[in-house]
């Protein structure tokens, strides 16, 4: 390096000024997390925010401070929000610091370090084994092989001499260089990679989903039935503002289900605090439920599967001193200059062995596939493929019998020697077989337990990697992944549509480009399938984005840290288990704990339309909604949302949540309508028919959290007795706070008749709930099939009445 040196002086302090004014710096390229102002902005600045100010404010105005209670939850789901978002920032950039490693270059004649941010065009950079290139760069002096897996995928070392290109992202895996910047920032090849990830893409989540239809709806129909709700009701109370404001915001709260959002928000959060106990950074809290739905995972092979070390499982010999060929594979490895996992292997089998000097050595090119040299004394030692190394397959049968009988998925390299001088391009002739060195990938600790666990909850896994199809096939044949016989090259897929049948068909891809690791994902997903992947590269960044969950190993890039929803900090693709199970207990128990909040929404919107067209006042203030809400829904809903569930997801979240409330929805609808009706007939007092229906709704929403509850455990009888109990005191000691009246003889027989219907209907409409939501499918493909016949018949009668017409 100091011959180097001498010749190139690198940019003087004026140049690097005067670069750095033109802005021609290597302002970072990586992906960023998302900044704290977006974090505030996409956690306040909501439509389901907006409505509840706007109710808050017109409580504000008529001064009914008590019923204002419910901006609580508004704001404890918006702290959550922020916060959990915040901790992941702050984690996922610690993680992206402790990386970053300071750079050499060489200015004014003298080599110093710098970061990586600080580097301008026409830098000369001073690389060596085990750099990663900052930025793209042209090499001036030396030569060198690097490895551009993490952009590519493909493991293979590329020898770099003068003149040739090398690209940012990349490591030098031997030999050193000076090499100057020919593109900085955002035109380098890395850049160029993130900028096409570099979009919004929605989680695929159907909580998510069905909160954002469920505030739609609600959107559209609060207005209208909020304006035509408020002059109903104030014509009812003869101009009383005040109490026209409260039922109408009554009313409106009903229908909005801020507490299954709270929920949701804070269940999600304590799942996160749990994954970080094991190890798992979650970025994005709705992959969670992501994850838990996934059926096909695909997995990259290096970092995933394996390690980056690799073993000599075996040394097969052939007539050869086994001290002869120890000594042979000492002296390669002293030998070459170049560093890989495939050396690393063989200098740990043999050990303390002394190398013998050599005079002429030729290095591992991916052309040749071997490598050799002759030593002191007077021997060559050549080790390689066998097909390259041994060309005459007929005058060496008894190397490929041999290698025929090995069973085993490992990798095989021959060792053989010769009397004759190596040539830097030719392979001795007369070479003598000395052994078989069998090499093997390490698989990550638990690995196989890791994959039988998924093929047992019916999730398919898929190897997609940049290796050779014989490498990746091996590897997933050892880790037990089905259909890994059937691998396939997919330099062989030419086509968008071969690439979408391959997909579906193939298990395992080798020699893949992260264009094609994307389009696999994007096709898997249109076959239908929920998809996650994991990676560690920049040549994974594309399919993370695009995968329905994405999860990076915290030792891969920056990029594909930061696009990542999931990150596994101790890069330990045992943790995956672990991960789903607690994504299917908080999916499963959230969908069970919603179901209570969609029946205040539900047969809130009923019963404001009901009371626009009845003429009567609507029976509830948002105080007595609060004391329903905190005993039936509120403190149920957390306990069952953190109880254990392992189960395997299934249905359609919003059906099966809907399907569970209607029975208690049902049950309050009829009770209030009719209670409404029988008021009108036996002049019972508006305040004692709104105590009956409070009295009515809390007994069938506590119905629904009964069976919810079973099987019922200790945690969950000790809920139902505070709750219950809640209720009652809440009702006798707190009466006149939460506006309920005392009850007269004709009151108390009505809601006497009300409770015994109630407890007889809806439990036999709660059984057929179950029922279907057990066989959503069967419901769905039979409703489908029902509808696609009345359309076809529909457009049949159309036809006829146009061809008699």
């Amino acid at each position: 390096m100091a011959d180097f040196q001498s010749v190139l002086k690198g940019l003087s302090e004026e140049e690097v000024r005067q670069r750095v004014n033109e802005g021609k710096v290597n302002v970072s390229s990586n992906l960023k997390t998302k900044s704290i102002k977006r974090i505030f902005y996409d956690n306040i600045c909501t439509l389901f925010n907006a409505i509840n100010v706007v109710l808050f404010i017109a409580l504000l105005v008529v001064g009914s401070y008590k019923n204002m209670l419910f901006m609580g939850i508004v704001l404890a789901n918006i702290t959550i929000g922020i916060v959990q978002e915040i901790r992941s920032k702050i984690s996922v950039d610690k993680l992206t610091i402790l990386s970053e490693k300071k750079v050499s270059v060489l200015r004014s004649g003298k080599i110093i370090e710098i970061s990586k941010e600080e580097i301008v065009l026409d830098d000369i950079l001073v690389l060596s084994r085990g750099s990663q290139i900052p930025a793209d760069c042209i090499v001036c002096k030396g030569e060198c092989k690097i490895n551009e897996s993490l952009l590519t995928g493909e493991s293979d070392l590329i020898l770099k001499k003068e003149n040739d290109e090398l690209l940012s992202g990349s490591f030098i895996a031997s030999g050193k260089c000076f090499a100057k910047v020919n593109k900085v920032g955002a035109d380098c090849y890395a850049a160029k990679i993130n900028n096409e990830a570099k979009y919004i893409k929605k989680v695929n989540s159907q909580i998510l989903k069905s909160f954002n239809f469920i505030i739609k709806l609600c959107t559209f129909v609060i207005f209208p039935i909020g304006i035509f709700f408020f002059f109903r009701q104030f014509g009812i109370q003869g101009g009383d503002i005040q109490g026209t404001v409260v039922s109408t915001v009554a009313a409106i709260d009903g229908m909005i289900p801020k507490g299954m959002i709270l929920l949701t928000s804070t269940v999600l959060a304590v799942s996160v605090i749990r994954m970080s106990s094991k190890k798992v950074l979650v970025q994005e809290m709705y992959s969670i439920e992501s994850l838990a739905r996934v059926d096909v995972l695909c997995l990259d092979k290096t970092g995933t599967l394996t390690t980056d070390k690799m073993n000599v499982s075996d040394i097969i010999n052939f007539d050869a001193d086994e001290n002869e060929v120890k000594t042979a594979l000492s002296s390669i490895v002293s030998a070459s200059d170049e560093i890989n996992a495939t050396l690393y292997a063989i200098k740990d089998c043999v050990g303390e062995t002394k190398p013998l000097n050599c005079s002429k050595f030729v290095p591992f090119s991916s052309e040749t596939k071997w490598s050799g040299g002759t030593f002191y004394n007077g021997k060559t030692y050549v080790i390689g493929a066998a097909e390259f190394v041994f060309r005459d397959r007929e005058k060496y049968r008894k190397v490929f019998d041999e290698i025929e009988k090995i069973s085993q998925t490992v990798r095989i390299l021959v060792l053989a020697s010769s009397d004759c001088a190596i040539t830097d391009s030719e392979i001795p002739q007369n070479l003598t077989p000395m052994a078989i060195v069998l090499i093997k990938d390490t698989l990550r600790d638990n690995v196989n337990e890791t994959v039988n666990y998924f093929k047992e909850q019916g999730v398919t896994l898929k190897v997609i990697s940049g290796d050779s199809v014989k490498t990746v096939k091996n590897i997933a044949i050892d880790t037990g992944i089905e259909g890994a016989e059937n691998a396939v090259d997919m330099t062989t897929i030419t086509t968008d549509d071969e690439l979408f049948e391959a997909a579906e068909k193939y298990n395992v891809f080798g020699r893949v480009t992260p264009i094609q690791k994307k389009k696999l994902v994007i096709a898997l997903e249109n076959h239908g399938h929920c998809v996650a992947m994991t990676g560690d590269g920049v040549n994974d960044v594309l399919a993370l984005k695009e995968a329905d969950c994405s999860v990076a190993m915290a030792s891969g890039s920056d990029a594909a840290r930061n696009v990542s929803q999931l990150v596994l900090v101790n890069n330990d693709f045992a943790s995956m288990p672990d991960v789903v199970a607690e994504g299917r207990r908080t999916i499963n128990n959230l969908e069970r704990s919603s179901s209570l909040y969609m029946v205040k929404t539900i047969y809130s919107v009923i019963l404001s339309i009901f009371f626009i067209f009845f003429h009567m006042q609507y029976p509830f203030e948002p105080i007595q909604l609060t004391l329903i809400g905190a005993f039936t829904v509120g403190i149920p809903s957390f306990v069952l949302a953190l109880q254990p569930n392992k189960n395997i997801i299934k249905g359609n979240f919003t059906f099966n949540i809907i399907a569970r409330a209607l029975p208690a929805v049902i049950c309050v609808v009829s009770n209030i309508i009719t209670a409404a009706i029988v008021c009108k007939f036996i002049a019972l007092p508006t305040a004692e028919f709104s105590t009956i229906c409070v009295y009515t709704t809390a007994i069938s929403c506590m119905l629904l959290v009964i069976r919810l509850s079973l099987p019922v455990n200790a945690l969950r009888a000790a809920m139902l007795a505070v709750c219950a109990a809640g209720i009652v005191l809440g009702s006798i000691l707190f009466g006149r706070f939460f506006s309920l009246a005392p009850l007269s003889f004709d009151g108390l027989v009505l809601l006497a008749v009300l409770v015994a219907a109630t407890i007889i209907i809806f439990n036999i409409l709660f059984s057929i709930a179950q029922y279907l939501v057990k066989n959503y499918s069967i419901v769905y493909a039979s409703c489908k099939r029902i509808l696609i016949k009345i359309w076809v018949s529909i457009k049949r009668l159309l036809n006829k009445i146009i061809i008699r017409g």
